[in-house]
């Protein structure tokens, strides 16, 4: 894999990235269900395709295919939210 020290340093510390991707989905969840149409669209899905990266990361470190699969699902989720939130797509 790449970056050998930085994931080492993940790997480390793999526990608190975890639950720091989950709390972050879950608040970002949470925002949307609280403000509805009010929401801030753009920052919660750059909020929540960053916590799918972290959490692709720390499960290809594990070596957990579903848990890739899945988070690798939610980045390009994310990034058609982006596109839509920015006005690119149509």
């Amino acid at each position: 894999m790449p970056f050998p020290r930085l994931n080492a340093l993940v790997f480390k510390h793999i526990r608190t990235l975890e639950m720091t991707g989950v709390l972050m989905r879950i608040f970002s969840f949470s925002l949307v269900s609280w403000l509805g149409a009010e929401s801030p669209f753009m920052f919660v899905w750059v909020f929540n395709t960053t916590d799918a990266a972290l959490l692709t990361w720390c499960s290809a470190l594990k070596r957990d295919p579903p848990y890739v699969l899945l988070n690798g699902f939610w980045i390009l989720v994310g990034i058609v939210g982006i596109l839509r939130a920015g006005n690119m797509l149509d």
